[in-house]
């Protein structure tokens, strides 16, 4: 059982699944709700400051290189693009539409993508983290709440 928490863990902490895959994933495992939630919404924030802290300037470093260059660019784009659609929809109120950014579970969404875009609109350290916290606790309510009705219909069928 260790194992699944263990892999649980590690998938909240990789960009683009985080805690939408590994809930999911630790449900199915038969993880209690309450200790997957709780786990998955810890991994997914390991990674936060040092993404607001370090990832812009490494990202910055790395677009000219070669092998890396196109990737690299590809990141600082996607940052650039979700903080244009945060700041274009919510003009004053950035920091809930951060929350909502990171908190509803669609594709190209979560905490990894609203702390690079915070980092790059210069929005302040504690009120992005804080908002991406936020928006981690919404999805990973979300998260849960589909994961265990898709458990209890599939145990029903």
């Amino acid at each position: 059982m260790l194992k699944h928490y263990i892999i649980m863990f590690i998938i909240s902490m990789v960009p683009l699944v985080e805690l939408r895959g590994a809930v999911p994933y630790g449900t199915a495992a038969g993880i209690p709700w309450q200790q997957c939630l709780i786990l998955c919404m810890i991994g997914n924030m390991i990674p936060v400051p040092f993404i607001y802290l370090f990832a812009r300037k490494i990202l910055e470093w790395g677009k000219d290189k070669p092998y890396i260059g196109k990737f690299f660019t590809w990141c600082l784009e996607k940052g650039h693009k979700g903080g244009e659609k945060l700041q274009e929809k919510a003009g004053r109120g950035t920091f809930w539409a951060l929350l909502l950014f990171v908190g509803i579970p669609l594709p190209g969404t979560g905490a990894w993508t609203g702390t690079l875009a915070a980092s790059i609109l210069d929005f302040g350290f504690k009120k992005s983290t804080l908002a991406v916290l936020l928006g981690v606790l919404l999805a990973g309510i979300i998260m849960t709440v589909v994961s265990l009705l898709t458990k209890a219909g599939i145990s029903l069928i």
